[in-house]
């Protein structure tokens, strides 16, 4: 009998409850989100390649059981997953449909891909922090706006706000106070001396740089979701945008930054103009602003050099 060369394809999609699962295209059964039911799972497919898409904190528990027990992870992006879906023509989306996705796109992309890695417990917690405090704001925002034309609960508002106020700022100090242990004070001060660039900011970017290998600083900026597509035809040249992978939060609070650098900053402000001037949109400018600020503190990591404004360029930083 010849023996099998390629591994056997699990499609994971997580659910809080559930996992349904798909083995090789078959069809997906459905298991419990619970340690027992995987490991009993896993078991059955000690050699297994294993495809899930990452869904808030349901998918770690799987993962981490197939990282004990020696199995390969691969997290497949939402973004990734839905555009495979356009370009077979799904229609539908559900969950033992994701799941056979997942196994199809592990099956024919799995060289291309690197395996999970699961990143260090500090690491972990702080990148917990930056996505509690981004639903914190959502949620606080949400309040305002759904409160602010019923006159009669202003106070009601008031104090719900004061105690979204209370609750941010204790988070923003457990924030600052994991990145410091994370990185030290000095490599804190060197990220906060870029325009723009406050202690929020620098936790996101200290997070993003610590969640990966990065080769080179383009390898950075497309984890962050910031690279430039390209859709160029004959003597057509498609619209550009950008990829959009990896967390939505931190090209949030790059963009944030940007907007900020060009207010306290002339030398971005100078930039932001030549940019406009080129013909870009406001919107666009800032995110090449944002990405090369990225470029900068990937830099500033990875040297341990301060920033020098002086030396300030804006090398392959266009759009």
């Amino acid at each position: 009998m010849a023996l099998r060369t390629t591994p056997v394809i699990l499609g994971v999609d997580v659910s809080r409850d559930w996992l349904d699962v798909c083995l090789d295209g078959a069809e997906p059964q459905r298991i419990a989100n619970r340690s027992d039911d995987i490991d009993r799972l896993l078991r059955q497919h000690p050699h297994a390649a294993i495809g899930v898409e990452a869904t808030g904190d349901y998918h770690e528990l799987l993962c981490a059981r197939a990282q004990a027990l020696g199995l390969r992870v691969y997290l497949i992006s939402g973004y990734a997953l839905r555009h495979y879906a356009e370009a077979l023509g799904q229609r539908m989306r559900h969950d033992a449909i994701d799941a056979r996705l997942l196994a199809r796109y592990l099956s024919r992309e799995i060289d291309r891909l690197r395996p999970w890695q699961p990143s260090p417990p500090h690491i972990k917690r702080l990148r917990q922090l930056l996505k509690r405090r981004h639903l914190f704001v959502q949620q606080r925002e949400q309040l305002r706006q759904s409160l602010a034309s019923v006159a009669e609960l202003a106070d009601c508002r008031d104090r719900l706000l004061d105690e979204f106020r209370r609750a941010l700022h204790d988070l923003d100090r457990r924030i600052r106070q994991a990145a410091h242990e994370i990185a030290g004070r000095q490599a804190l001060e060197r990220l906060v001396s870029i325009p723009g660039v406050g202690p929020l900011n620098a936790a996101a970017l200290l997070t993003a740089r610590h969640s990966g290998e990065f080769p080179n600083r383009d390898a950075f900026i497309a984890y962050l979701g910031l690279d430039v597509r390209t859709k160029d035809s004959g003597k057509h040249r498609g619209r550009r945008k950008l990829s959009k992978r990896g967390e939505p939060e931190y090209r949030r609070l790059l963009h944030c930054a940007a907007m900020s650098a060009c207010q306290c900053s002339a030398p971005f402000a100078a930039r932001l103009k030549q940019l406009r001037e080129r013909g870009l949109s406001t919107t666009a400018a800032y995110v090449v602003i944002a990405r090369q600020i990225a470029r900068l503190a990937y830099t500033l990591m990875q040297k341990r050099v301060d920033f020098d404004p002086d030396r300030l360029n804006w090398g392959g930083a266009g759009p």
